[in-house]
């Protein structure tokens, strides 16, 4: 008689991972509205880059000196909502700068949609296969590395074609890292849906604005 050596997770467990999943999915619906809603009023507003550089550091901020006090409360819920709504307002000068180009909005609809494939594509292989990514961590570690040095250097030298394949690289990153977080969130490895929210929140931001760059350099933008 044939052995099966199949794991199978406790009911309680399971459970427990739908319900995260759940109000991961729950939470970053409502904050990519909300940011999308803070964008639009930036772009209303014609904010100049210099308020986008303040919404961004402000952001930081939270992410680094706030959230991490808040995550394990209702609290957080709230941060959470500040975070995405500033980063939010911050885009609306990029979103002005490609709208008024030639084609403007057909760029910024396809990024908008592109970035929809990407991450309902990859989430849905994650959730569906129930794999373990977490093999992948040190590599998207190595790599987020990696680009923050060489758009460092980009700042001083300027170089058009680095900056484009910089976009490139930062899309397939943070593909992965989709792929990485959702795999930790249905293998157990993240169990707070504040951060597993705000961890695809940047995925999925970062993904929008490179697509940006991309298309808008090879619509001669």
């Amino acid at each position: 008689m044939p052995i099966n050596y199949a794991v199978t997770r406790p009911g309680s467990a399971v459970l427990a991972t739908n319900k995260l999943i759940r109000n991961t999915y729950t939470l970053l619906s409502m904050t990519l509205l909300f940011s999308a809603l803070m964008a639009a009023l930036a772009v209303f507003m014609r904010v100049g880059f210099g308020v986008s550089l303040i919404c961004t550091f402000a952001a930081l901020g939270i992410l680094w000196l706030v959230l991490p006090k808040t995550a394990n409360s209702g609290a957080g819920i709230g941060v959470v909502f500040l975070f995405t709504g500033l980063l939010g307002f911050g885009l609306g000068p990029t979103i002005s700068h490609y709208l008024s180009v030639p084609g403007g909005p057909q760029i910024v609809m396809t990024a908008l949609g592109g970035t929809g494939v990407i991450f309902l594509g990859l989430s849905g292989y994650a959730l569906t296969t129930r794999r373990d990514f977490s093999f992948m961590g040190g590599f998207l570690f190595v790599g987020l590395l990696v680009i923050l040095g060489a758009a460092l250097a980009n700042i001083f030298f300027a170089i058009p074609a680095l900056s484009l394949a910089l976009s490139a690289a930062i899309v397939m990153l943070f593909s992965g890292f989709i792929l990485y977080d959702t795999g930790r969130m249905v293998n157990g490895g993240e169990t707070n849906y504040i951060h597993a929210t705000v961890s695809l929140y940047i995925s999925i931001l970062n993904i929008f604005t490179s697509l940006l760059h991309l298309l808008g350099a090879f619509g001669d933008d």
